[in-house]
């Protein structure tokens, strides 16, 4: 808590540099984009990007880790640490390969199913936080013979980024 107000922080996934955008392990990074709202202004602290909006009272932090993915738990213990915010106030929002491209699923607490970010986070806060996954699709289950961190670290097609977008503006935080 801030003062006597309550802070909720929204972490977005991905890995930082212009080489990764629109890439598929990026979706976090790209809903947090677009519920930030393209006049957003981001600082850099406590290894993050971040926006701060205050909405009835209540502090939103919107957060995307510059650590890259695999680090993402520094970045998230930091901000988590130095505005006290309970853990049960953290949103993160993440790729998975195990749900079809565009599916969304929102889950409280659980473990990281492999993905090295959410592990990560894990490590650092615990798992009683929100996870909203954001389907990639596996390249197993498109017939594909793709290593999975080439698929991961891959761009997205064109129309696969355009259904990603239209995914990303039903989700409710």
């Amino acid at each position: 808590m801030q003062g006597n107000k309550p802070v909720f922080l929204i972490v977005g996934l991905g890995n930082p540099g212009p080489e990764y955008v629109n890439t598929r392990h990026n979706v976090g990074f790209m809903a947090l984009q677009y519920f930030a709202g393209a006049d957003a202004v981001w600082k850099n602290e406590l290894f993050a990007k971040t926006y701060h909006v205050d909405i009835d009272g209540v502090r939103i932090i919107f957060a995307m880790p510059q650590t890259f993915m695999n680090d993402s738990g520094r970045a998230v213990r930091a901000i988590v640490d130095y505005y006290k915010i309970p853990i049960e106030n953290v949103t993160v929002i993440h790729d998975d390969m195990d749900l079809k491209l565009g599916e969304v699923k929102t889950k409280f607490g659980g473990g990281s199913a492999g993905h090295n970010g959410i592990r990560s986070i894990d490590a650092t806060i615990g798992r009683e936080y929100r996870r909203i996954r954001i389907g990639i699709g596996h390249p197993r289950n498109l017939g594909l013979s793709i290593d999975v961190v080439d698929w991961v670290l891959g761009k997205f097609t064109p129309a696969q980024l355009s259904e990603i977008h239209s995914v990303i503006e039903k989700i409710e935080l």
